[in-house]
């Protein structure tokens, strides 16, 4: 999907925070978006929920070099170290952010306040204890651009062999719908990361919109990208496209947490 995930958005302007790339109200601002607001609850040293502000410099003051993307799936644990308990909170979310050198974990929790008709999003931030071990399953962003470049054909061409139509008009309209809706307002990624990073997300969340364009249900008449309507036809592109699912949330992860890995690296 071109939607970006919070803990994407968190994950990046952290990153900017720490690298002294971005102010903390500004950081603060970005990954909240269009929410109403952003808590973080079980933060050590603090008896209940902060802002974003707060939270961001305790994690630093608590030993954070980086935050790194977790993007799990069942039956994949990407970016994650465990221990069970954040996995499992982690996959449940699908989603996560994991504070390296402080040993801590973040998961949202997204909650709906407000009257019918004037519903906003409030998001509760979960910290947890953490193992401090490599990230399961993350592709260095070399290896992600080669995987995506391949995803990107492959998806193509299961589209349009199962009759799809992924390149056609209706299908196209789709995915510029899905960039417009993303690029409103959007900034990709945040100040300090290497501009290969920003192409391999650009690049992951347009594989990930032929893959949403791919499942939607068409217009009735079997026209365009709804043409498969039998239940075996949704399973089997449901099956063909499951590896390039996982290759593009492989190279989300991958480009989220370039800056990290870019600063490990110098440092050996």
């Amino acid at each position: 999907m071109l939607d970006e995930h919070r803990s994407g958005r968190l994950t990046a302007w952290g990153n900017a925070l720490i690298a002294g790339f971005a102010a903390p109200d500004d950081a603060a601002h970005h990954i909240t978006g269009d929410d109403a607001v952003h808590r973080v609850v079980g933060l050590p040293g603090e008896s209940g929920p902060v802002g974003l502000t707060l939270a961001l410099g305790r994690l630093r003051a608590l030993g954070a070099t980086g935050l790194r993307l977790a993007l799990p799936a069942p039956g994949h644990p990407l970016g994650l170290s465990g221990p069970p308990e954040f996995n499992a909170r982690a996959l449940e979310a699908g989603e996560a952010v994991v504070a390296t050198g402080a040993a801590l974990g973040l998961v949202p929790e997204v909650y709906e306040a407000g009257p019918e008709g004037d519903l906003h999003v409030e998001v509760v931030w979960h910290c947890l204890p953490v193992r401090d071990a490599p990230p399961a399953d993350v592709p260095s962003l070399g290896e992600a651009e080669r995987e995506l470049a391949e995803a990107l054909r492959d998806a193509t061409e299961v589209l349009t062999r199962m009759d799809v139509a992924g390149s056609g008009p209706v299908a196209q309209a789709a995915l510029e719908a899905y960039r417009a809706r993303a690029e409103r307002g959007r900034q990709v990624l945040a100040p300090g990361y290497p501009p290969r990073a920003v192409r391999v997300l650009e690049l992951a969340q347009r594989v990930g919109a032929l893959i949403a364009i791919a499942h939607e249900p068409g217009d009735g008449g079997g026209r365009e990208h709804g043409a498969a309507v039998s239940a075996s036809e949704i399973a089997a592109r449901a099956q063909a496209l499951r590896p390039v699912e996982r290759t593009a949330r492989r190279a989300q992860v991958a480009a989220y947490n370039a800056i990290v890995e870019e600063r490990a690296r110098r440092r050996h």
